[in-house]
């Protein structure tokens, strides 16, 4: 387009309207609110919102001082071709016509003149407009993933600025991954490409997420068995018991980190739990704990303080778990609470014309049984979902407030819009 340098000129103009001299930690808010705005139209990968939103993060490592390390500057490149098999792997490469889209990993570096380096990375790419993975029914709304994940990248660069003066046993690699929504591309790309040597890596912590921490302070850590450092450093650094962790020793999952731990890294993998507006246009910055996620970055630093050697942690392999999850085709059409630790499968949230809304399900419900299949935790829940089919009738029952509810379900694909 002509007037794209314009546009472009004018948005750095309004990102630096904004760079007034404010405490460090009101730029968790400050970096949102720029890679959630409208402007952006949700930041999909090769789009020119992913463009604005990779130069907003370039310009913030810049200010800080942080070298780059992409292969131009900042920007690490990659062009794929899109898949049309789900199951194909992506073929990365030179522009190949329509079906070629063009990510762009943005990547800074402190050098402490170290022997290893730890990685801190979050996605910043969205869903733009909606399409594949939006669970938004009707016309095409701008998703501005304020949560996901424009939250991971405030506290990555939170960190960074933090860390500039501290805990210098180790560098530091900032990498702002793109293509993650579209099957984590862009990290996957990285590890194949890397702009350091791989084997001095350290270990790699992850932030997909972090924005909706609740009131109980759940907050989610996976990876913690990939090192046998990580039980009792994530113990230790949570003083006071200032989090309810939820921990989870799998380093394959469905974000970044599984890239790295694939390299044979330590990973671990931040998590504040889906909700209702997970992938929908709903989730704006108005509704995220940044509260919260000031007292998870200072918590993330705590861990690296806490490990601030300059020898490299064990490495150990865990169960791969996604290898034993039920495939299931059919859906309730709820959001889960990932990070309910009880008996059941808590109830987020409910999805409009779907199974459960129809059977008059509420969000708080806990499903302890479908059909015949008694659900205990949300492996037993996806077990259960696994036995039906399209078009299927069961019953279903709820503890709500300590009673048990039953109600009639019916199950369409969990594809149906």
């Amino acid at each position: 387009m002509c007037n794209k340098p314009v546009f472009v000129i004018l948005f750095l103009a309004f990102v630096c309207a904004c760079k007034t001299e404010r405490p460090i930690e009101n730029r968790i808010k400050q970096d949102i609110e720029v890679l959630a705005d409208d402007k952006l139209k949700g930041r999909a990968t090769g789009s020119e919102g992913e463009i604005l939103a990779a130069s907003h993060i370039a310009n913030r490592f810049k200010d800080l001082g942080i070298l780059p390390k992409g292969t131009n500057e900042y920007i690490q490149a990659f062009t794929f071709t899109q898949k049309t098999d789900p199951h194909a792997e992506v073929q990365y490469g030179e522009a190949n016509g329509k079906k070629s889209l063009t990510g762009r990993n943005v990547i800074g570096f402190i050098d402490n003149n170290a022997e290893h380096t730890i990685v801190i990375g979050a996605h910043y790419d969205h869903l733009g407009m909606g399409g594949d993975g939006s669970l938004h029914r009707g016309e095409p709304m701008i998703h501005n993933g304020a949560d996901d994940n424009a939250s991971g990248v405030s506290v990555m660069l939170y960190l960074a600025d933090k860390l500039l003066d501290t805990n210098t046993e180790n560098n530091y690699l900032f990498i702002a991954f793109s293509g993650e929504e579209m099957g984590l591309l862009g990290s996957n790309y990285f590890v194949k490409n890397p702009t350091i040597d791989l084997t001095k890596v350290n270990y790699m912590i992850n932030m997909d997420m972090v924005g909706r921490l609740k009131k109980n302070k759940t907050l989610a850590i996976y990876g913690t068995g990939t090192s046998p450092v990580w039980d009792e450093t994530i113990k230790k650094a949570n003083t006071k018991d200032m989090f309810k962790l939820k921990t989870n020793v799998s380093g394959v999952g469905p974000s970044d980190h599984t890239s790295f731990y694939l390299q044979d890294i330590p990973v671990l993998h931040f998590f504040t739990g889906q909700h209702v507006d997970y992938h929908k246009p709903s989730d704006d910055f108005e509704k995220l704990n940044y509260e919260g996620m000031l007292q998870i970055a200072n918590y993330i630093h705590g861990i690296i303080s806490e490990v601030n050697s300059p020898k490299k942690i064990v490495f150990t392999k865990t169960v791969n778990e996604s290898d034993s999850t039920p495939r299931f085709k059919v859906t309730l059409g709820v959001v889960p609470d990932y990070l309910f630790d009880g008996k059941g499968m808590r109830i987020d949230g409910i999805s409009e014309n779907r199974p459960a809304q129809k059977a008059g399900l509420q969000k708080g419900d806990i499903v302890v049984q479908l059909g015949e299949h008694e659900v205990v935790d949300m492996k037993a829940y996806m077990r259960a979902l696994s036995k039906f089919e399209n078009g299927d009738k069961t019953t279903v029952k709820v503890d709500r407030n300590g009673e048990i509810v039953e109600a009639d379900i019916t199950f369409f694909d969990k594809k149906k819009k």
